[in-house]
């Protein structure tokens, strides 16, 4: 999936300043989107990954 796509995606789903670190995971899984890909997206557009599960944001 390529970074337009991507952005596309966290729009429809109402992401623009923050994005908590569960649904992150929910996203990726409907989506088929590696959660990396949606770190470095995410990364990109200065939203900031909240409340991370694994402590890593």
């Amino acid at each position: 999936m390529n970074t337009e796509e991507i952005r596309s995606i966290l729009e429809k789903e109402g992401i623009t300043t923050e994005l908590p670190c569960g649904r992150a995971f929910e996203i990726s899984k409907k989506y088929g989107i590696s959660k990396a890909d949606i770190a470095k997206i995410c990364n990109e557009l200065n939203i900031k990954i909240r409340a991370c599960q694994l402590g890593c944001f």
